[in-house]
């Protein structure tokens, strides 16, 4: 049985006014599971009409009551965790574990969200001169919309919405038309919370829709996570056009192993942080750069662990590893495996013909590591977002730094060391955004912020954290002075200085 999933405009689920469709698959079976209804001109004037209607009033409500919203919603978000995360298992067919932890993970950002009340406070000067009083605060920006990436379909707009929501803002949410299922799911929480209809919305489509969204002049602020290219691409489009822009972009995260690396540790979490969600994650661990002679025991322990990782249908209860998202994606990692082997690569462990027994027509890959390999090949250069590790051999720390920093992405990195001062020469060194010291993946907390470098980064700010309250809101310096009735205003046609009384 297939089911239809619609937008949800102001409250309520709205079938699309035209025809068009696009099918929703379950990556594990290669069946079509339902049709999605995608937008055109009249469903994006009607969502950012009924937005730009919605941010007035919930702009005007105090913040007790914004953050009333918000507990309510956490509640529901943890009350409702498994039958969510079985939404996300069925359209993007990661493991049912996985897809908790990724409901967890965005749960803490709406929990920093809870406390708007003191992310969002501004500063009092009195008497900046005399009699005059000076202070700012932050606004919302109006309309904002998310147009999020397919590997997780809840934790990246949960980066996004609460804290746009929180901070007064109506929030329109493109996700990826490959499993939009969890969006919706989303929509309805947020108004069993009671958040006011209007203030949330989903607005599903294709490039049509993310280039209104980016030409939209009601729209005044975009948040993005995707590939780099199209990161670049909403970037300039949408300040060309006047917005607020955060472009998340590609990654291409290397973990570099030194000697004195405890091994052990070293395969246990490169393992999981190269082959976790069949490597569809923007923090997975792609590159092992392995220093002298840690080498040739990663690539061992590493192998044995890759031998042991059971693939499957995410739902089942031992599963390790799901399949890739398309059959489109399935073939471009089985060939950019293949041309790194006939290039040189040596294959240590090879997915390439896995068949999971039951799931026969599934889009898998089993996990994959890839020795002596160049940086010219296209297995280095370029996003696989597969379950495949290479592994690169370098003779020194500052030699593996150098090839770290070469690389024109800046996403994650790690350093595998039992050496403090080879730990501190990295984290100072390094040109990458978020950095782990014997943790593969350095996703920060809360109340830091998610943002690469380089070619991982279009834009001023991070997402979440401080710095994601800054691009949901705008500074108001405000200097006022209330003369004594019949008081003289002590008006002049200089620019005064406040020194003088």
């Amino acid at each position: 049985m297939t089911y239809e999933t619609v937008h949800f405009i102001k409250g309520e689920e709205v079938a699309s006014s035209g025809d068009k469709r696009q099918d929703i698959y379950n990556p594990a079976t290669g069946e079509v599971i339902g049709s999605l209804h995608l937008g055109g001109p009249e469903e994006l004037k009607k969502v950012v009409e009924v937005a730009k209607e919605a941010s007035k009033s919930w702009a005007e409500l105090s913040l007790a009551k914004r953050t009333a919203v918000l507990f309510r919603f956490r509640e529901l978000l943890v009350a409702k965790t498994d039958e969510l995360a079985e939404i996300v298992v069925r359209e993007h067919g990661k493991v049912f574990s996985d897809a908790k932890g990724e409901i967890a993970r965005g749960q803490e950002i709406v929990e920093y969200a809870c406390g708007i009340t003191n992310l969002i406070s501004g500063a009092y000067t009195p008497q900046a001169a005399t009699g005059i009083d000076a202070y700012s605060m932050r606004q919302p920006l109006g309309v904002v919309a998310g147009i999020t990436p397919f590997n997780f379909p809840v934790m990246i707009q949960l980066w996004m919405a609460p804290l746009a929501i929180a901070t007064g803002n109506a929030f329109i949410l493109k996700p990826s038309e490959r499993d939009p299922g969890a969006a919706n799911f989303i929509a309805k929480l947020w108004k069993e919370a009671g958040l006011p209809d209007g203030v949330f919305n989903v607005l599903h489509g294709d490039k049509e829709m993310v280039d209104g969204l980016l030409t939209h002049p009601d729209v005044e602020g975009i948040s993005f996570v995707g590939s780099t290219p199209i990161a670049k691409y909403v970037y300039e489009t949408g300040v060309v056009h006047g917005k607020r822009v955060q472009a998340l972009g590609g990654a291409k995260n290397h973990a570099l192993i030194m000697p004195d690396a405890d091994m052990d540790v070293v395969a246990d979490h490169l393992s999981a942080a190269a082959f976790g969600a069949a490597g569809q994650r923007c923090m997975a661990i792609s590159v092992a750069v392995a220093v002298g002679d840690a080498a040739e025991v990663t690539i061992e322990k590493v192998a044995e662990q890759a031998k042991d990782i059971k693939v499957s249908n995410g739902m089942d209860k031992d599963a390790d590893m799901g399949p890739l998202i398309t059959p489109v994606s399935r073939d471009r990692v089985k060939r950019i495996i293949t041309e790194a082997e006939e290039a040189g690569a040596a294959v240590v462990v090879d997915g390439r013909d896995l068949v999971v027994e039951g799931h026969e027509n599934g889009y898998f890959v089993g996990p994959t590591i890839l020795d002596k390999v160049k940086t010219e090949m296209a297995a280095y250069g370029e996003e696989v977002f597969g379950p495949v590790l290479v592994v690169v051999r370098v003779e020194s720390l500052a030699e593996g730094i150098e090839l770290i920093n070469s690389n024109p992405f800046g996403n994650g990195t790690c350093i595998f060391t039992s050496s403090g001062a080879a730990a501190r020469r990295f984290t100072r060194d390094i040109k990458v955004g978020m950095v782990g010291v014997n943790v593969p993946l350095p996703v920060p907390l809360a109340n830091h912020s998610f943002g690469g470098w380089n070619d991982s980064l279009f834009g001023e700010h991070h997402v979440y954290g401080e710095e994601g309250v800054q691009f949901y809101t705008r500074k108001k310096a405000i200097t006022q002075r209330w003369p004594e009735p019949k008081q003289a205003s002590g008006a002049s046609f200089n620019f005064e200085s406040r020194n003088n009384d």
